[in-house]
């Protein structure tokens, strides 16, 4: 009896030692329901192919293998959701938070976010004030719309020659938010008027009377601050009222689904837009890598910010593991000094929480394809 006791005690003491294990839960707040959902679901598959690839790795920080988990939740594009979705992360123990889409739901569900101390990053909202609330927990890994206003009003004037332009906005932070921007430095540029400034709401369909108002002012270009989703349909009332102004917008509407919102009414070269991001050349192969990657595990292609989703999951990743800390108070120092080589690019924040020498990438629609045409650094 005892020779087995020594036995199996030799046994035991020859097994290497496993690293105990704890649970990270990262959450994802974006619109998986209402009109916005496909690109709400863009933000989840993009921070769950992190999650994965994490987990993959059997990464240990301080001393415990990680078991990364993501909690999606809907807030619906809706800032009453969004904040019953950000107490309900908060509740959850989350570590941190990729979210969310919408500026108008990223502003008040931060205040809860700041208030429990977990950090946050923005994959998408852009309205200035995100970051200017003063809170140590707010980031985003894309530019603000003060850079894409003043952006897209020199490509309106510079490239374009457009010296007649409408503005419709649809009165949600980020469309009223980045109108507001684009007007403002057109202004400031000169050479171009602001002949007719309309609204409309993001759940709108009928457009006949503000383009009916707008076609009487003659425009050459039409900016439009929202989403895809009243976009699309307004391209086509647009073309049926025989409008032939071209159409500018901002990252809301420059996903992979305008086309079939817009039908033949997107026609070639007629829509300008811009993603609050992009890669240069050297990033480009990784970039494309990470789009491949995505198709082949989703079967479709990805909208617009499924890279910045992942990059913001990674981001918190390498945050903790230079803090060799999970706890939010523990890697919230090192997530605001971090240095990171994203697939959207280098990311690192300023003291306000924006993305330091952001990029902006303008595309246009060729036969029904979106179509890169440069990156700029925006200024």
């Amino acid at each position: 009896m005892r020779s087995f006791v020594l036995s199996l005690s030799s046994i035991l003491f020859a097994i290497p030692l496993v690293h105990a294990q704890t649970e990270v839960r990262i959450g994802s707040a974006s619109p998986l329901s209402g009109p916005g959902a496909h690109l709400g679901k863009d933000i989840e598959n993009g921070a769950r192919m992190a999650v994965d690839e994490l987990n993959a790795k059997g990464i240990v920080i301080g001393g415990k293998k990680i078991a990364w988990v993501l909690q999606p939740e809907d807030d619906g594009s809706d800032p009453k959701m969004g904040t019953a979705v950000a107490q309900k992360l908060v509740d959850a123990g989350v570590a941190a938070v990729v979210g969310h889409l919408n500026s108008g739901t990223t502003v008040p569900a931060s205040k809860l976010y700041a208030s429990a101390g977990i950090p946050q990053i923005s994959p998408a909202a852009t309205t200035p004030l995100y970051t200017r609330q003063g809170y140590k927990t707010a980031f985003r890994v894309v530019a603000n719309d003060q850079l894409i206003g003043r952006a897209l009003a020199r490509q309106a004037i510079g490239t374009l020659k457009a010296r007649r332009i409408a503005v419709i906005d649809d009165r949600t932070a980020f469309g009223q938010g980045l109108a507001d921007e684009f007007a403002r430095a057109v202004k400031a540029a000169g050479g171009a008027a602001i002949v007719s400034r309309q609204f409309t709401h993001d759940k709108a369909t009928d457009f006949s009377a503000i383009l009916t108002q707008i076609r009487a002012q003659r425009p050459d270009l039409i900016f439009y601050g929202g989403m895809d989703a009243v976009a699309g349909p307004m391209l086509k009332q647009m073309k049926a009222l025989g409008l032939q102004a071209r159409l500018v917008a901002g990252d809301g509407v420059c996903s992979e689904k305008l086309p079939e919102l817009a039908g033949d009414a997107l026609g070639e070269d007629k829509v300008l837009c811009a993603v609050a991001g992009g890669v240069d050349q050297a990033g480009e192969a990784a970039f494309a890598a990470f789009g491949e990657r995505y198709r082949q595990r989703y079967g479709y292609p990805l909208q617009t910010y499924a890279p910045y989703a992942y990059d913001a999951v990674m981001v918190f990743a390498a945050a903790m593991q230079a803090a060799q800390s999970t706890a939010p108070a523990g890697f919230l120092p090192a997530l605001a000094k971090v240095r990171h080589e994203g697939v959207t690019g280098p990311i690192a924040f300023d003291a306000r929480g924006d993305l330091r020498d952001a990029a902006l990438t303008l595309y246009t629609y060729r036969k029904g394809k979106k179509t890169r045409l440069q990156v700029l650094r925006a200024q």
